[in-house]
């Protein structure tokens, strides 16, 4: 199994997540699967489709969750802070990329990846590409539209 990296936060988030789906979801669609049923012919009911479509949806993301929860290793603020400027899981880098004005992500793991909220995994090709540099350095990125090169300003 492939460790997962996440924040204290986006584990939180997680396991809030598996809890509402476990406690909550999984009742309502129970409930509307009983209420599909009761309507009568269920080859015709396209609520029982529906409410049959959501409970496999809902199963298996509890089980996503469950597995992501069981491979998590939660970042060490601690550890984090004894490496100093040294990129990692867990750093907040501020980048810059030629004349253009400097961006700030955070490296997460992917499982907590969410780009507009400037969260970017660790395996992404930026991600992998600054990961253990330091500020100061220039790194190349090699993604899919081509190579760039970027300045890590600093890294928090």
């Amino acid at each position: 199994m492939t460790t997962t990296f996440l924040t204290k936060e986006g584990y939180q988030k997680l396991a809030d997540e598996l809890e509402f789906l476990r406690v909550t979801k999984r009742q309502e669609v129970a409930n509307r699967l009983h209420e599909a049923m009761e309507g009568g012919e269920l080859i015709e009911n396209a609520e029982y489709e529906a409410a049959k479509n959501e409970q496999a949806f809902v199963e298996g993301r509890i089980q996503e969750l469950e597995m992501i929860l069981a491979s998590a290793r939660v970042i060490d603020e601690k550890q984090k802070k004894e490496k100093g400027d040294l990129v990692q899981v867990g750093s907040t880098v501020t980048i810059k990329e030629g004349g253009n004005k400097p961006e700030q992500y955070s490296i997460v793991g992917a499982a907590e990846a969410n780009p507009r909220e400037g969260k970017i995994s660790n395996e992404s090709p930026i991600g992998k590409a600054i990961l253990n540099h330091h500020a100061g350095e220039e790194v190349n990125i090699e993604a899919p539209g081509g190579t760039f090169k970027v300045k890590i300003v600093k890294v928090e």
